[in-house]
């Protein structure tokens, strides 16, 4: 068997184990792996179909890296669904926090400031965690604390 199909049934291999992993990695890999074929198909020398997959594989995997970095800093933060809701209060505590009844459950709440008055029906300003932050009207922005 020639040395280029050796390079493509590994770089076959690796694109096949990328589908399974959906990471990208594996996939620039294999395509480094298809270019050391590629290499081995005009005759190069061993070293030099290794030089070429290696130098591929490293710089693909960082450009990957950069483009996953990138596209994690221009993709905005999801709002909360949650913000703007209607809640109802079941109790409040001395301290200004509550319990509230939200999407079948029961909740801890906080005022979203010491100003604002406590009511029975309240909206959902902002979630710390799993601590919902009230307010008595609607917020306008919805905000993660």
């Amino acid at each position: 068997m020639s040395a280029y199909w050796i390079w493509w049934i590994a770089a076959a291999a690796l694109v096949a184990a990328e589908l399974l992993t959906g990471t990208f990695y594996l996939l620039v890999v294999g395509i480094a792996l298809a270019f050391g074929g590629a290499a081995a198909w005009f005759d190069a020398s061993v070293p030099l179909q290794w030089l070429i997959a290696a130098a591929l594989g490293v710089i693909g995997t960082v450009m990957l890296q950069r483009w996953k970095r990138d596209l994690v800093l221009r993709t905005p933060a999801q709002q909360g669904l949650d913000i703007g809701q209607m809640v109802q209060v079941q109790s409040w505590g001395p301290d200004g926090t509550a319990r509230v009844a939200y999407r079948g459950s029961t909740w801890d709440a906080e005022l979203a400031a010491t100003g604002v008055p406590q009511a029975k029906t309240m909206y959902i300003a902002a979630m710390r965690g799993s601590v919902l932050i009230l307010s008595d009207r609607r917020p306008d922005a919805p905000q993660q604390l």
